[in-house]
């Protein structure tokens, strides 16, 4: 499964390696990206022995080889990490949890912070906790925790991201990221039902993109406040590796925190009920 694995990324990679990136003449060309025999010169392996990676039939590559070859495909430090973890997965220890759960003390962090959407994902880009005004940003969730699966399946996505594209393909890369291993189970089951269910899914997962949430914006439109631009900070969370903690912000003075303040106020009036009715409790355990 490590071949399979190893060849899927070094091919799509390869793909999208231009000549031009390391001062080579395009010319005519029948498939994106670098011939096989260019990517072994520039790794300083035999054509031969590149070809035996890609076809699935060595599947043992020195460090020495992985250094070179994430050179010569132009990887950042993550894909570099993500290309070595595919030949050396990481030893299992305790099984993870079938249930991760966002700890009281991020929950009460999260609920301390009145004027600020912030929210805790864990490794398989699960929703684990939410605060008040992150929950009435992100309503059009309704009752579905899997942030990634709503993403693809839930048609009111597109219309919630103005930037759709670019944030589902952050999400596809991000699950890349926190999971290593790529032949874990729960990986592997959901990566194969939205494979199924979605063209996208599966189109964005074969890029092999490989990239952690960092900050960045995004841009909303929120059914009830309209049109809104928020920047972002993404944190991991020590006490739990593979959460994340996200907290979004408005410029001051902007029209977007004229938004989220608006947005404050009618989560004040409806948050308790939505309490008491014990819909989407927003410690999500």
């Amino acid at each position: 499964m490590h071949a399979k694995r190893l060849s899927e990324f070094l091919r799509a990679r390869r793909a999208r390696v231009h000549p031009e990136d390391h001062g080579m003449p395009a010319g005519a060309r029948r498939t994106p990206g670098l011939r096989r025999e260019e990517i072994a010169v520039l790794a300083g392996v035999s054509t031969d022995y590149y070809v035996r990676l890609e076809q699935g039939r060595d599947h043992n590559p020195s460090p020495q080889v992985l250094r070179a070859l994430a050179a010569a495909l132009l990887l950042n430090d993550e894909e570099a990490t993500y290309l070595r973890a595919l030949v050396d997965p990481p030893r299992r220890g305790r099984p993870q949890p079938v249930q991760e759960y966002a700890g009281p003390q991020l929950v009460s962090l999260l609920d301390a912070w009145a004027d600020t959407p912030a929210l805790v994902y864990g490794r398989y880009i699960d929703l684990l906790a939410v605060n008040p005004l992150g929950e009435a940003l992100f309503t059009w969730l309704g009752g579905e925790t899997s942030l990634i699966t709503a993403m693809f399946l839930n048609p009111a996505a597109k219309g919630f991201y103005r930037d759709w594209a670019d944030v589902a393909q952050g999400c596809v890369a991000a699950l890349r990221a926190t999971n290593p291993d790529p032949d874990g189970q729960r990986l592997q089951e959901l990566v194969g039902e939205l494979s199924v269910r979605s063209r996208d899914f599966a189109r964005m997962w074969a890029r092999h993109e490989v990239r952690a949430k960092t900050a960045s914006t995004k841009r909303f439109r929120h059914p009830l406040v309209g049109d809104l631009t928020l920047g972002f900070e993404t944190f991991s969370v020590n006490s739990a590796p593979g959460q994340h903690l996200v907290v979004y912000r408005a410029e001051t003075g902007s029209a977007a925190e004229q938004a989220l303040a608006l947005l404050g106020s009618l989560a004040l009036t409806e948050f308790q009920d939505v309490q008491d009715e014990g819909h989407i409790p927003h410690d999500l355990s």
